[in-house]
């Protein structure tokens, strides 16, 4: 009798599963900083994300079902987002729009990739998230080792000087973007005469300026966040160094030039090439500003792409499984708002197309000069 009950029950249960009813939407996630200091930015970028998955579902969704999303804050914590990619893995999504900062996505990477998820970031730059080889990792954006090798043509090639000094925050992504920007200039024969780091959370800089009055530099470089950069900046141009003042993709955002305020005149960043005036882009900007009630951010449009491509690549599939999308997505070309892009094998862009922005009239534009 006991037999017979513990087969009744293996039946049962087997039935249950056989019965139980398949999803009705296709889940994907959205992580990124939502909070803290690199919020705004990461926020603008998810709500880019947001307005493509909105734009899909109005349309009746992909594959035939509605998309659903779970949108998660990583903190721009490392270990923040291996908690993330576990909860969005557990909550059964089918591939990750993010992360933001190079650090949250490498460390969330290697649970996507083992449990067979895509992940396609907007804003993460740091060459070893691609460089790991991972089969389901992708990127709408450029490297650093594209970006600072842009930033030092620039100050090398295009202003001229031979001394500089560099500044960075210790994270994976500005201590990671510094380096390159070190060596390739250095391979220019120029002379990096100060290479510092500082705390993410630090906003007194007054020994790292110190050191730069004394070492003759041209221009100061810093690698690392607009939070940070803008404070920066002004106690620079405080103590009286009115030299270039260069960052990264970090500080492109109204943010830094906000704080900054009337110190941005010589100062430079470098980001991808102005997608504003791109007439492909003028219904997201609009549809940004209508649902957010402000001006789009320099990443909202690297998160609608990422999640046209994403969408793209499922609808092509006419799959989830993540080497079908993987497949096309290294297969073809894709229009965006941004232009046309196309991955490389490892899930890089093919071209990246940095350029040098500068502050003029009290917005981020680019450099007339920039070819």
């Amino acid at each position: 009798m006991i037999l017979t009950g513990v087969a009744l029950v293996g039946c049962q249960k087997a039935s249950d599963q056989a019965a139980a009813p398949a999803p009705t939407t296709i889940k994907i996630g959205l992580a990124g900083a939502q909070t803290g200091s690199d919020g705004q930015i990461g926020l603008s970028m998810l709500n880019g994300s947001q307005i493509a998955i909105d734009e899909w579902n109005a349309k009746g969704g992909v594959l035939g079902k509605k998309i659903e999303t779970v949108v998660l804050d990583d903190e721009a914590s490392a270990q923040k987002a291996v908690t993330v990619a576990q909860s969005l893995i557990d909550s059964g999504v089918v591939a990750v729009i993010g992360h933001f900062n190079s650090s949250c996505s490498i460390a969330a990477s290697q649970h996507y990739n083992d449990a067979k998820i895509i992940e396609i970031s907007p804003g993460s730059t740091n060459p070893t998230y691609t460089d790991q080889g991972f089969p389901y990792t992708f990127r709408v954006c450029g490297r650093d080792d594209q970006q600072g090798a842009t930033i030092a043509t620039f100050l090398h090639d295009q202003l001229k000087l031979n001394k500089i000094a560099i500044l960075d925050d210790k994270t994976t992504y500005g201590e990671g973007l510094a380096n390159v920007v070190k060596k390739s200039f250095e391979e220019k024969g120029g002379t990096v005469v100060m290479f510092q780091g500082i705390g993410k959370d630090d906003r007194d800089f007054r020994a790292n300026i110190a050191v730069v009055k004394g070492s003759g530099a041209e221009a100061f470089v810093w690698g690392g966040m607009y939070g940070q950069g803008g404070p920066l900046c002004v106690q620079l141009r405080q103590a009286g160094l009115n030299i270039p003042f260069v960052s990264d993709d970090g500080c492109q955002d109204q943010a830094f030039i906000d704080t900054v305020g009337g110190n941005a005149e010589n100062v430079y960043v470098s980001f991808g090439k102005d997608f504003s005036t791109l007439p492909a882009a003028q219904p997201f900007i609009k549809k940004y500003k209508d649902t957010y009630q402000r001006d789009v951010g320099s990443y909202s449009a690297y998160g609608y792409d990422a999640a046209n491509v994403l969408l793209t690549a499922i609808d092509k599939a006419q799959s989830t499984d993540a080497d079908k999308v993987a497949a096309v997505l290294k297969s073809q070309p894709f229009d965006t708002i941004l232009g046309k892009i196309e991955f490389d094998s490892k899930g890089d862009l093919k071209e990246a197309g940095y350029v040098i922005w500068t502050v003029k009239d009290g917005k981020l534009q680019v450099l007339p000069s920039t070819p």
